[in-house]
């Protein structure tokens, strides 16, 4: 099975006491792998792990009272949303299906909630800060407590297993397939803990970045008269071009120079450069 395609990240565990207004460590930035250190640890211990879908919302944590993000900014949901939720923290996501970011970041955000917005999103539990169970033992209990609870707008996301790495990279290509974003790998005996663990991994069939924006370049052909492409600049200071992933009313009014940008990539070229960069979003809020 060829294995060199998957992009596995090392990402963190949030680790949420129920004290604090938000976990200060959700700020941190994932630390790429290589594919190969991530086969040989997979290949021996594939059964150790639970598998979910990475979702693509805004990152929340409900602190028993109240929603705030990843920065430590209160979230304005109706009552009736979260009406019956439990007074225990809960690490999640505010998500509105495959292909819903969009809708999110223009719902959640809003300083005095839409009533009918808020309809299509839903919080999906991914763990609680309960240091001394593992993170199989938390999962069997938020998935009953939660169950139990019935609440059409919280849900914990299923985890599940695998028997090998042929079935994970199936599992993978259906989920890229069908929008998805990609998948989170936990080992089951994961405790909860401050800084990075490398017992959760992210699996995507892309990395993803940022970069500010400082130009552009004129289209041509049927984008004569529009952005072709922008100019950007990486933290690292690596300069390059995106000019794909442009919806035409974005070519037409580009992001503005200094403005900060998401794309994804698959890999770097000798000189450090993304390869198939590719626009997904401006990036100008910090809980985006």
């Amino acid at each position: 099975m060829k294995i060199t395609p998957i992009a596995l990240a090392l990402t963190l565990s949030f680790p949420l006491l129920a004290h604090d207004p938000a976990p200060a460590i959700m700020q941190a930035k994932d630390l790429l792998l290589t594919s190969v250190q991530n086969k040989h640890q997979l290949e021996d211990s594939i059964n150790e792990y639970l598998i979910s879908e990475k979702l693509d919302g805004i990152r929340a944590f409900w602190n028993g009272k109240g929603f705030v993000t990843r920065s430590g900014n209160k979230l304005n949901a109706p009552d009736w949303f979260t009406d019956q939720f439990p007074t225990i923290p809960l690490d999640g996501e505010l998500w509105a299906g495959r292909g819903g970011f969009q809708h999110v970041a223009r719902t959640v955000l809003d300083t005095t909630p839409n009533e009918e917005s808020w309809l299509r999103v839903s919080f999906m539990v991914y763990d609680t800060p309960t240091p001394d169970m593992t993170f199989s033992q938390r999962y069997t209990m938020l998935n009953e407590s939660i169950t139990a609870l019935n609440h059409p707008h919280l849900q914990v996301i299923e985890q599940f297993e695998v028997g090998d790495l042929n079935e994970l990279e199936k599992i993978l290509d259906t989920t890229s397939n069908s929008g998805g974003e990609g998948l989170m790998i936990h080992h089951k005996d994961n405790l909860y803990q401050f800084g990075r663990s490398e017992q959760l991994l992210k699996l995507k069939r892309y990395q993803d970045a940022e970069a500010k924006v400082i130009g552009y370049e004129e289209g041509k052909g049927k984008y004569s008269g529009m952005m072709g492409a922008i100019w950007v600049m990486t933290p690292d200071n690596i300069k390059f071009k995106i000019g794909s992933g442009f919806k035409d009313t974005e070519r037409q009014s580009p992001p503005k120079i200094g403005t900060t940008v998401n794309y994804r990539y698959n890999g770097l070229t000798e000189n450090g450069i993304p390869r198939f960069a590719r626009y997904v979003r401006i990036r100008n809020n910090p809980d985006i």
